[in-house]
């Protein structure tokens, strides 16, 4: 547990991040977390007003077995299948977080106060089943502050409007390309005026869309690695900075249009940006360098505990370090692209990987959780 001294010492970068308008989420979840008051602490003294979850966070929690025994021999005794059984814990563990945070909830008008459970990565291209299981999962958690996560790929996009559009909040996931993020902003503006039309009250739904940041650094830098030119190895660290800014660019364009200004009207909310995967992979680099380089209004972003205390040690939080930067991003993204490094190539191929990661933690989950239940006498199916 983090102390009242601890916190006065160290909370002073975290303090400066959210004064320039950036809400800090914790990019992790476990029952042990929520039932020894550790996320009520990281609430209380870091800042942290938000919570995301995605497979793999469930696949290290649950899969430990920490804090889950005696729903998982209540579940054997039912003789439920695997599927029903994660279901069950995973939204358990959201339903109880969101109780934690229901006071930033309210206090924020919504805003914050969020925690995000993911559809079934293996429906990320089935448009139907994505919109069905984001129903499922509302009901499940059944607390106003849960987001749904869906992912953004080409049948993502259509099941982020309907399910916008049936006025449930939204966590867009694995956004790593520019274009596609227009594409998510008009799908979630697409479901606004569905919502709208459908006669729902607008200011009742929020929207982030999480952009991947360090991924595009360990792909685009490997190949500069292997380039090995002084030109390429500049270069080396600039890529994912450029890719958010210009994100960034492009969310103000749209959310100063006429389109969304007719929607603001009518109470809608904007569909701020999250910067996602900001924990550093390559050790070379500052340990908090998507979080000290990606302040701008408005937006949020999602930290493993490592980078939120790391941030709270040492973070520099100058202000914003996005807005002014376009012109730079432009061209660190044209002189990857004259190196050969083709953006559109990298950016697929890190989608697709995205899902299969989440793909294959999901499997390892149910692969966990059918051996526990196995070892209490049940044949899960």
């Amino acid at each position: 547990m983090i102390t009242v001294t601890e916190a006065t010492a160290t909370a002073g970068a975290l303090q400066r991040l959210s004064d320039e308008g950036v809400s800090i989420w914790l990019d992790d979840l476990s029952r042990r977390r929520i039932e020894s008051g550790g996320l009520a602490g990281l609430v209380a003294t870091r800042n942290v007003v938000g919570v995301t979850t995605n497979p793999s966070i469930f696949q290290a929690a649950i899969g430990s077995g920490v804090g889950y025994e005696e729903q998982l021999a209540d579940l054997a005794v039912r003789g439920v299948t695997v599927d029903e059984a994660v279901r069950m814990m995973t939204t358990a563990d959201v339903r109880a977080a969101a109780d934690v945070l229901r006071p930033v909830y309210e206090a924020s008008g919504g805003r914050d106060g969020r925690v995000s459970i993911e559809v079934d990565p293996r429906l990320a291209h089935d448009t139907a089943a994505t919109v069905a299981e984001a129903r499922q999962l509302a009901w499940l958690v059944d607390r106003p502050n849960v987001m749904i996560k869906i992912p953004a790929t080409k049948a993502g996009l259509p099941a982020i409007t309907e399910v916008i559009g049936a006025g449930i909040s939204v966590n867009v996931t694995l956004i790593f390309s520019l274009e596609r993020y227009r594409e998510v902003m008009d799908a979630y503006l697409a479901g606004l005026e569905k919502a709208r039309t459908a006669g729902l009250g607008l200011s009742a739904i929020h929207s982030v869309a999480s952009f991947f940041v360090s991924r595009v650094d360990s792909e685009i830098d490997k190949r500069l690695t292997l380039l090995g030119t002084d030109e390429a190895l500049a270069l080396k660290g600039r890529a994912a900075l450029a890719n958010a800014r210009l994100a960034y660019e492009a969310y103000e364009q749209v959310f100063e249009g006429e389109r969304w200004q007719a929607l603001e009207g009518a109470g809608a909310n904007r569909q701020r940006p999250l910067w996602a995967s900001t924990g550093v992979k390559d050790p070379a680099y500052k340990d908090t360098l998507y979080v000290d380089e990606l302040v701008a209004p408005g937006t949020v972003n999602t930290m493993p505990e490592a980078t939120l205390n790391a941030v709270a040690d040492h973070g520099d939080v100058r202000g914003d370090t996005v807005t002014g930067g376009y012109d730079r991003a432009r061209a660190d993204l044209a002189a990857v692209e004259r190196l050969g490094i083709a953006y559109d190539e990298v950016v697929r191929q890190l989608e697709d990987e995205g899902v299969a990661k989440f793909e294959v933690a999901w499997q390892d989950l149910l692969d966990a959780v059918t051996k526990s239940l196995n070892s209490k006498g049940v044949d899960a199916e």
